[in-house]
Order: C-alpha cells, then structure tokens, then sequence
C-alpha cells in the first residue's frame, strides 16, 4: 500500500531564501530514491514563506528507507533553526478513491 503524507513547515522571516535553496536541493535527492512516487513542494498563495510538500512512497519499506537515507538527518538539522515550528508537521493521508 502507497504511503501518502503532506509536511507542513513555515520560513522564519529572513531565511526565505536558504529554506528554498535547501528545499530544491533535497527534493532533488528524494526524487531518485527508489521507492520514492512524488515528492513535491509548494508555497501557499497567501503566505509564501508556508509550505506544503506533498510525498508518496510505494509502500511502508520505502518510507522507512527514505528516513533512513543519510541526507535525511543533516538536512532536517539545518532546517530547523530556519523554520517557525520546531520540526515538520507531517499529516499521513488515506486515499479515499
């Protein structure tokens, strides 16, 4: 079965620029893991600097495989002084049809 989620973070004010930089970089990688269905990014209209990052993984191994990968860790590192909530909110979806 898929494994679906949306993380949810917000750019503090002044780190726009470096949490895009490192969001497009880390998308990069997680789009060439095996497993890995969709991983994409977006900002809301309405407050640019919150974003919204749709993922999908071809199954629970593949998951568990991505947040192993060893670019997983220091990336979450670095985001986090750069964002308002202390880590990303992950929601895990069902797919309803």
């Amino acid at each position: 079965m898929t494994k679906t989620l949306l993380a949810e973070f917000t750019a503090r004010e002044g780190a726009e620029d470096e949490v895009a930089r490192m969001i497009v970089e880390y998308a990069e990688k997680v789009r060439q893991e095996d497993g890995n269905l969709a991983f994409d990014v977006y900002t809301k209209e309405a407050n640019p600097r919150a974003y919204w990052i749709f993922e999908a993984y071809r199954d629970e191994d593949a998951f568990q495989a991505h947040l192993k990968a060893p670019y997983g860790g220091p990336f979450n590192t670095a985001l986090s002084p750069l964002i308002e909530e202390d880590a990303s909110v992950l929601t895990f979806l069902d797919a309803v049809a």
